[in-house]
């Protein structure tokens, strides 16, 4: 397939209008939509920014790349696009952006259309063709330079190339690995980038990708035993046990487009740390690598929420229709399946803690920390120790098979077979249990008691205080770490007491910002694109649902306005659920569960109210449209 064939002259714009990162955004998408290319603008616009709230796809020199791959697009396309002024794209060299390339991808592109977009990419890391297309003045001559260019370049690659095993071995080797989260533009831009570099250079390299067409030119043993250093160009997780022993340097996809030559230096002097596997592939780390302790702690406690969530969401709200069952038809049969189902004894909420500090303790110790982090949790639960207990189960399973690890390095290699299937297992869970039965249990046991009889003897106002924190929580980072501290905060109070008092406050505070920038395009209008418009419409949809991320592409471009706005309202209806005692006796479901709570019509009316503030603040505040 030829480059040309999805950089169709239909939609592309050889003069944008747009003077803001976002309007080319939304120039670009119009163009897609207008030819049929997108089905849904709100979600494509919504993958764009996701990718770029990641890190910025001006990857420099004048170019940028905003790229999604979603069931949104019908037809795999790439728009072409040129600003001849430029306009600030945040771009990673902080110059101008001329040049765009917009890829839309489908969810099920095939091999051959993945292929040519990352031979598209691959050509724009030759500055004599950048040149010329930021010359070309129409969609012909485009079209013209590219049909030349890739000629030529398959022309090369046709042209047969020695394998780094076959030259001389006393020469150094410089092995590479680049990828980035959607695998389509950057990681083949920093492969040919790193190999351009290395020819002038008159350095060996070899560069594996990880690309949305799987791993290719795949680094072999040979290739790492040979290796001067390695450079992992990566935004994404990539094999890495495979290098142990080796200098390593690990550094952002694009850093392998921009800093190609700084990279190869350092790799060449073995500059960067040795990298330490463990035996087994399970556990890697790097000597001299920092990684902030807040980082690390996230990090694991997300992974244990996020794998704990579904049974929030599937058992939480299962067992809230049961509840509402019951009061109609008590002994009804599908009341007592859905309550058999979802319930503490034997259904999904059973799971809630085990599961959350299995996971912590995966996240800390791989595969080894899973089964005596989930035993733990299991342990806390049954204890009394509660929510709390099922955190502390899964850091301290997952340090101490870490513990284990260190400690088993120094058995005989025949023996490392054993530590995954008998060492790990035995003497993590009864290191980990043990702890857990003499002193973690007892600890929280207490301290989750305590914090019962303080949290259902709260006064009016000290609840309407903490409901305005939840709240405001809720809408700080919309989906962050504030946000799922909150949100893990109600979850543990609901499934130690049954109290549905914070769940309502953390799902009202959850709802606003998306209802609120709905409300803010519907009647602030001259104030919005038609793009945000259209994606005002869904947040309607996705605020009632309690989906606070469809908020993020207003929050991501224009962040002290939407977010400041969303605080306020957000902690307003919290606050103002805990004043009228409002209870929701499921995790999820916005609008949908809001029929289950003790109070629905006080539960709906904080949320307007908050809605009705915050969008307000925002719509009034917001400065107009250019040219509106």
């Amino acid at each position: 397939m030829k480059i040309t064939d999805l950089l169709s002259k239909d939609v592309m714009i050889m003069s944008l209008k747009a003077t803001t990162k976002e309007g080319a955004i939304d120039e670009m998408i119009a163009s897609l939509e207008e030819h049929g290319k997108i089905n849904d603008p709100v979600l494509f616009k919504e993958q764009i920014m996701k990718r770029e709230a990641q890190s910025s796809t001006g990857i420099g020199d004048g170019i940028a790349m905003p790229h999604a791959k979603t069931k949104a697009v019908n037809t795999p396309t790439v728009v072409f696009a040129k600003s001849e002024a430029g306009l600030d794209y945040e771009s990673l060299d902080g110059a101008p952006a001329h040049l765009f390339f917009m890829i839309a991808a489908t969810d099920g592109a095939n091999e051959t259309h993945l292929e040519t977009l990352a031979a598209l990419s691959r050509l724009l890391v030759h500055p004599d063709f950048v040149n010329s297309l930021k010359n070309a003045q129409t969609p012909d001559e485009v079209v013209q330079l590219f049909d030349a260019e890739q000629a030529k370049s398959e022309q090369v690659e046709a042209e047969p190339e020695k394998p780094a095993e076959a030259k001389a071995t006393d020469e150094p080797l410089v092995i590479a690995v680049t990828a980035c989260p959607t695998g389509i533009a950057h990681t083949y831009m920093a492969e040919d980038a790193l190999k351009a570099k290395a020819k002038e250079m008159g350095v060996q390299i070899k560069v594996e990708t990880n690309g949305s067409e799987g791993i290719k030119h795949r680094l072999t043993s040979e290739d790492i035993e040979r290796a001067s250093g390695v450079i992992v160009a990566a935004d994404k997780k990539v094999e890495m046990a495979r290098f142990d022993g080796k200098h390593v340097l690990e550094t952002p996809v694009s850093d392998g487009i921009r800093k190609p030559e700084e990279l190869i230096n350092r790799a060449l002097k073995q500059e960067a740390p040795v990298y330490h596997a463990d035996p087994n592939g399970e556990q890697t780390e790097a000597e001299g690598e920092k990684v902030s302790v807040g980082s690390k702690i996230y990090k694991d406690l997300m992974n244990g929420i996020s794998h704990m969530l579904p049974f929030v969401v599937g058992g939480g709200i299962l067992m809230a229709i049961s509840f509402l069952i019951e009061q109609f038809y008590p002994k009804s049969p599908i009341f007592n399946m859905l309550s058999t189902i979802s319930g503490g004894e034997t259904g999904a909420f059973l799971f809630l803690i085990p599961i959350l500090a299995g996971f912590i303790a995966s996240s800390i110790a791989d595969r080894p920390g899973l089964m005596p982090g989930m035993v733990g949790g299991l342990m806390a639960l049954n204890s009394g120790a509660g929510f709390l207990g099922g955190l502390a189960a899964g850091f301290l399973a997952g340090y101490v098979v870490v513990g284990l690890k260190r400690l088993f390095r120094g058995l005989p290699r025949s023996l490392d077979g054993l530590k995954p299937i008998l060492l790990y297992p035995v003497f993590g869970l009864l290191i980990s249990g043990a702890l857990m039965y003499f002193i973690v249990n007892p600890i929280f046991k207490v301290i989750n008691s305590f914090l019962t009889t303080q949290l259902e003897g709260l006064g009016t106002a000290n609840a309407a205080i903490l409901g305005l924190v939840l709240g405001g929580m809720m809408a700080i980072d919309m989906g962050g770490p504030f946000n799922k501290a909150a949100y893990t905060f109600a979850i543990g109070v609901f499934t130690s007491t049954g109290d549905g008092a914070f769940m309502a406050a953390v799902m009202a505070g959850g709802m606003v910002p998306p209802l609120a920038i709905a409300l803010a395009t519907t009647f602030f209008k001259n104030k919005f694109t038609e793009q945000e418009r259209q994606s005002g419409i869904t947040n309607y949809v996705l605020g009632l649902a309690f989906i606070t991320e469809g908020a993020i592409p207003f929050a991501a471009a224009d962040p002290l306005r939407v977010i400041t706005s969303s605080v306020i309202g957000s902690a307003i209806a919290g606050a103002l659920t805990q004043i009228w005692a409002v209870n929701v006796p499921a995790p999820h479901g916005g609008i949908f569960v809001s029929f289950l709570a003790n109070k629905p019509l006080m539960f709906l009316a904080a949320i307007l109210i908050g809605m009705v503030i915050s969008g307000l603040i925002y719509g009034l505040w917001k400065k107009p449209r250019e040219n509106a």
